[in-house]
């Protein structure tokens, strides 16, 4: 296939060759000669195959050529005649074959150059040569060489390969011969070659035009590589090839970026925060903004919810007949709420100064209440669950759970391990690292940050829109009291219409500016009108003042009310490790949102010790503390029976069945645990004992491990476990300090607030310090009897407990042995008088035997009781109970 170049190229030669055509001279034929031109800008040089400036180019080139053709045949030196135009479309130019009469006395290279100094005057006087854009004439250049005409995807560049076709050209007459054509930049040596490549140097133009002519003009020029012989015969000439090169040699930039690490790698790292804070962050915050506002929730478009009540819901009442749910609850059921309920609501009533720390025992229905406030509010909300991120094994998974909890999207959690493997290479490179990679802490800041600034939007977003509400509410009551204000005005016959006195005329209507208004015994009433428009004015401005202030307190509750809520739910819910970084950033984040008054924090918690670590992050201010307990007896019956009859059972309870509800306490878990067994056709008597008996083997391998190895993880002995348990199984509530400086803790509060964070038991505080130790549930004490009164169980840990009080008995007795020992030899030693006797003076080393003694004969009595106990018990386990 010919290419469209090659055919226009065919048709040029074939049409300006027909047409430079003459009639044979009559005379005697001269000899003539052929010799080639360059014209260069004629058309656009192409730097690639996207170039569009070259279609452009091939589209006007009959036009150009034919231009050109008759500017060139206008000169007549030396009888020169154009034969044959040839374009080279590529690199901007047109190679021009004609012919010439030469002088017998002159060398050719004059009359050569006289012909191209008179090309170049003839274009002069004609306005330059034809260029594709009208903006810059080209140039005729004699061809020194050979013209090479290709059409290979080999596109011009201002760097030019020289090859030489034998010896080497010197650097100067190299530069003599190229400097004509264009400024040049650089020129290198011969560089040595492998054999059979030919030796070349690379001339760097400074401008892309001047490499194109050289490259066109030169090619194939036979050059003298020793010009300065005195013998022409046996100068040395070398054939010149010319070719472009690429400015920037394959890898360069990759090599040069890897010579250049301390440059790079933080141009790098600057180059990539840049990307992600202009680029990322931005729709990170949108994201996050459209979680809050639901923008990307189904259920709040408007086709859906015309689906919905259109078709949806009509169906589920088909489908479901005329079944009716519960009623709501009565007042009475859970009433231990209300407090706590009226705390929270307060202190989302008012703008934001500390946070609001929920704390309460599982189960006591903290995240019930707090949905429901929620859902009566109708404020956006942003929920974190700690509990969610603490089942994330790595960073990049904890990272990862908290973006999805929060919306903030996209996150490339992958570029963490990344940034970790460059800052190893460049420890290696430049000896310190480059800092791209982050810490947890800053990972998680990092998002929280991100997601501070999108609480913002939405609470601006909201402002803005309640305020554009209370516009309009305003102008519909100021265009009904105008109304309102004519009607009356027409029940008077005082209103005038002013456009009236328009077709007044010049008359005394038109000088009163009055129409159809009522007139009193042919007087005008204007006095009457005047102060009743008087009345009316400072009506209108009390109106207004007082419009201002109900404005002003209006949009203070609606900045209020426009604060998104953040409630971080199971705040510090058995962690370790690097979670507590994470419970650490949040709240600093926490305190950081209230302090600058972003949005209501709730921080939900199980243990109140928890509120410590917010605390800490707010040190200038309280938390507001919210406490929920659980509910009384009365209650929680209540509560059992109300579901049941949602759920479409009516239980008449007994007197026996109301004991067995009251043994689970007030615990909302237990409670629905309850209902849930009575639905699947349990009893309550059987329900019960179904959870006591589920929660004595809980209770059993939580507090005492399954064996010896498991034990030994726990925070706790067993003998403490066991103590605690005893104790509470005996009565509901046991002296915290009596628990704490007794054997087995003596003084170690540590495994007692393990116990609590564990929920075995619940520690109750007065004027702020430890006071009492309960069950941790209140059901608990009921499994507490359970384990005790088992006889197997009892019998090992009691004898595991009397080994221990023997082994510190015998610990004190063999401690006063010693002390003994040392007393018997003071004692010979101590000075005694006479009269020591005589005034009853005591020895301080027979008291303090003494005082040795009791304290060993008291430990020897409770060693050989606990001996007996546990010979006791050994024969319990021996009969099996």
């Amino acid at each position: 296939m010919i290419s469209r170049t090659t055919r226009n190229i065919l048709r040029h030669r074939h049409l300006y060759s027909t047409a430079t055509e003459v009639a044979p001279p009559a005379s005697p034929p001269t000899p003539l000669r052929e010799a080639w031109l360059y014209v260069d800008s004629v058309f656009p040089i192409q730097i690639a195959r996207w170039d569009i400036r070259h279609y452009i180019g091939m589209i006007r080139s009959e036009t150009l050529l034919t231009t050109l053709q008759s500017r060139l045949q206008s000169v007549t030196t030396r009888d020169f005649r154009v034969l044959e135009l040839d374009p080279q479309q590529k690199d901007g130019g047109v190679f021009v074959k004609f012919s010439y009469t030469p002088d017998a006395e002159e060398q050719d290279e004059e009359v050569l150059a006289e012909i191209e100094s008179a090309l170049r005057e003839e274009g002069s006087k004609k306005g330059g040569l034809p260029s594709w854009s009208g903006l810059r004439g080209g140039n005729v250049w004699l061809v020194k060489g050979t013209p090479w005409r290709e059409d290979m995807n080999r596109f011009a560049s201002p760097i030019l390969q020289i090859a030489f076709e034998g010896p080497d050209v010197h650097e100067q007459l190299l530069y003599q011969l190229c400097r004509p054509y264009g400024r040049i930049s650089d020129l290198t040596l011969p560089a040595p070659v492998p054999a059979g490549t030919l030796r070349s140097s690379i001339v760097t133009f400074r401008h892309l035009h001047a490499a194109t002519i050289a490259r066109n003009v030169i090619h194939g020029v036979n050059f003298p590589a020793n010009p300065s012989t005195a013998d022409t015969k046996s100068v040395t000439r070398t054939r010149l090839r010319a070719s472009y090169q690429k400015p920037i040699q394959a890898h360069a930039i990759r090599d040069w970026m890897s010579s250049h690490p301390k440059i790079m790698l933080p141009l790098i790292v600057f180059l990539l925060g840049t990307l992600t804070y202009t680029i990322f962050d931005p729709i990170r915050a949108l994201m996050v903004e459209g979680k809050l506002l639901d923008w990307f929730d189904y259920r709040k478009f408007k086709l859906y919810k015309w689906l919905r009540v259109n078709a949806i819901d009509r169906l589920s009442i088909t489908f479901r007949g005329n079944s009716t749910s519960g009623e709501a609850p009565p007042a009475e059921v859970w009433r231990e709420r209300k407090d706590a309920e009226a705390a929270m609501k307060s202190y989302l009533a008012d703008m934001p100064t500390t946070i609001a720390f929920v704390h309460g025992p599982q189960g006591s229905g903290k995240t019930r209440m707090l949905e429901a406030i929620l859902k009566e509010s109708g404020r956006n909300a942003l929920m974190i669950d700690c509990r969610e991120l603490h089942k994330a094994t790595s960073d990049s998974q904890l990272v990862g759970a908290l973006a999805s909890q929060t919306g903030y999207w996209p996150v490339f959690t992958f570029l963490n391990s990344m940034n970790t493997l460059i800052d190893l290479a460049s420890v290696g490179l430049i000896g310190q690292k480059t800092g791209m990679s982050s810490s947890l802490s800053d990972q998680l800041q990092q998002i929280l940050n991100v997601v501070a600034t999108a609480l913002k939007g939405v609470s601006s977003a909201h402002r803005a829109e309640t305020q554009r509400q209370i516009r309009q509410h305003e102008q519909s009551d100021t265009i009904r009291a105008d109304e309102e204000r004519k009607r009356e005005q027409l029940k008077r016959g005082t209103w005038h219409d002013g456009r009236l006195d328009c077709v007044a005329g010049n008359g005394i209507m038109s000088e009163l500016g009055i129409g159809d208004e009522v007139i009193d015994n042919g007087e005008v009433i204007i006095a009457s009108a005047t102060q009743e428009e008087q009345w009316e004015k400072e009506e209108r401005e009390r109106q207004e003042k007082e419009a201002g202030r109900r404005q002003k307190t209006k949009e203070d509750m609606e900045a209020v009310n426009s604060l998104p809520i953040v409630v971080i739910r199971n705040f510090a819910a058995k962690v370790g490790g690097n979670k507590e970084e994470l419970l650490t950033v949040l709240a600093q984040w926490a305190a950081m949102l209230a302090e600058n008054q972003i949005a209501h924090v709730i921080v939900i918690s199980d243990n109140r010790e928890n509120a410590k670590r917010l605390a800490n992050a707010l040190p200038s201010k309280p938390l507001n503390s919210i406490s929920l307990s659980d509910a009384d007896a009365a209650s929680s019956l209540s509560f059992v029976k109300q579901k049941l009859h949602d759920a479409g059972i009516d239980v008449g309870f007994t007197a026996e069945e109301t004991k067995y509800v009251e043994r689970l306490g007030g615990r909302a878990s237990d409670l629905e645990s309850l209902i849930h067994k009575v639905q699947s056709g349990q009893t309550v008597q059987e329900a019960v004992e179904d959870i006591i008996h589920r929660s004595v083997g809980e209770l059993r391998k939580n507090a005492f491990g399954d064996d010896v190895d498991d034990a030994k993880n726990l925070p706790w002995t067993r003998e403490q476990a066991w103590k605690v348990l005893r104790l509470l199984s005996e009565k509901i509530e046991a002296p915290y300090y009596d628990v704490l400086l007794d054997f087995p803790f003596k003084g170690d509060e540590a495994p007692l607030r393990h116990m609590e964070h564990a929920e075995l038991i619940t520690i109750g505080m007065h004027n702020g310090r430890p006071a009492s130790i309960r069950p941790g549930k209140p059901v608990f004490k009921w499994v507490f009897e359970r384990l005790v009164n088992d006889k197997i169980f009892q019998a090992t840990q009691d004898i595991a407990f009397n080994e221990k009080l023997i082994a510190s008995a015998e610990s004190t007795v063999r401690t006063c042995e010693e002390e003994l020992k040392a007393l018997k030899g003071m004692m010979g030693a101590e000075p005694r008088h006479w009269w020591d006797w005589i005034v009853g003076r005591r020895s301080a080393c027979r008291e303090r035997a003494k005082y040795v003694c009791e304290k060993m004969l008291a430990s020897e009595k409770k060693m050989e009781g606990l001996e007996r106990k546990n010979a006791e018990l050994k024969k319990v386990l021996a009969k099996g109970g």
